[in-house]
């Protein structure tokens, strides 16, 4: 390659890294501006939180309340009707929350897939299989949304889920904890972060040309994605399903553990600590 053709390639690499970032920097605003706008429920998150405040004064004063208090908690507490509606919406709103919390820790893979694809194919974008793959991102995080608003479905049904989507019972938050300390030690969960954090080893050994081989390589990261992070957003069922400081931390923690130097430490850790506290909530509940 010549001298122009390699300054010529620096200047598209540069270019795309720019166009690709702000494309992710966009969609992940976008995400975290709607999980704050309340995800479409009509509640955003600053009402949210003066309900939930609400909910624990109330429960606190039960006892000794005015008459009709702790029927107005209860109300505030029925959880809604599930209509067609209402399981896109939660559909929606775990899939968009998806895409805030696991799509920064994914931006260096799709920008690495990018360059690579730029080098392969000088005379062509690498928009469309770049799009292609981050879409194989979008169908395992929106099969796994599937799966979790069944499940808030079942909770709900059976009374363990409040209409603030935070679980109801102590001896199922423990064990929530539990198994998702269990699961960060491993060794499965260990498989998982070593291919989220070694984007070069993946890209080498499970290279798939053309554009259906960029979706199925975002499928199968995407799915290893979902194997370092499908626990832990179990965990938004023990502190709320739309509690922004919940979401937040998980955010940070997972973007910590792929990216960081000691990111394996931290989540085993973090499992050890899980298991602690989640076995503390079952004796304290025995």
């Amino acid at each position: 390659m010549s001298v122009q053709d390699t300054t010529l390639l620096e200047a598209m690499l540069r270019r795309d890294r720019f166009i690709v970032v702000a494309g992710l920097t966009l969609v992940i605003v976008i995400a975290w501006i709607w999980i704050w706008a309340g995800a479409g429920m009509g509640m955003g998150m600053d009402a949210m939180d003066m309900t939930r405040g609400s909910q624990r004064q109330m429960a606190a004063s039960a006892g000794h309340a005015m008459p009709g208090m702790p029927v107005m908690a209860a109300m505030a507490m029925t959880p809604a009707s599930w209509s067609p509606g209402y399981a896109a919406l939660m559909f929606s709103m775990w899939w968009v929350m998806m895409v805030a919390m696991m799509l920064p820790s994914a931006a260096p893979m799709l920008l690495l897939f990018a360059g690579i694809n730029r080098k392969q194919k000088m005379g062509n974008h690498p928009y469309a299989p770049t799009g292609l793959f981050a879409a194989g991102y979008l169908a395992a995080w929106g099969t796994f949304s599937l799966i979790a608003a069944d499940l808030q479905w079942g909770l709900e049904g059976l009374g363990l889920l409040s209409a603030m989507m935070v679980t109801t019972d102590t001896l199922l938050a423990g064990a929530i904890l539990v198994a998702a300390g269990v699961w960060q030690l491993s060794p499965f969960k260990t498989t998982c972060l070593r291919h989220c954090r070694s984007p070069i080893g993946f890209i080498a050994h499970g290279w798939r040309p053309g554009r259906l081989g960029a979706f199925r390589m975002g499928l199968d990261h995407g799915a290893y994605c979902l194997g370092c992070c499908w626990f832990l957003m179990g965990l938004l069922f023990v502190g709320g399903i739309m509690n922004l400081y919940w979401i937040v931390g998980l955010t940070v923690f997972i973007l910590l553990e792929k990216v960081a130097p000691m990111g394996l430490w931290l989540g085993r850790f973090a499992g050890v600590v899980l298991i602690g506290w989640g076995t503390w909530a079952i004796v304290a509940a025995a």
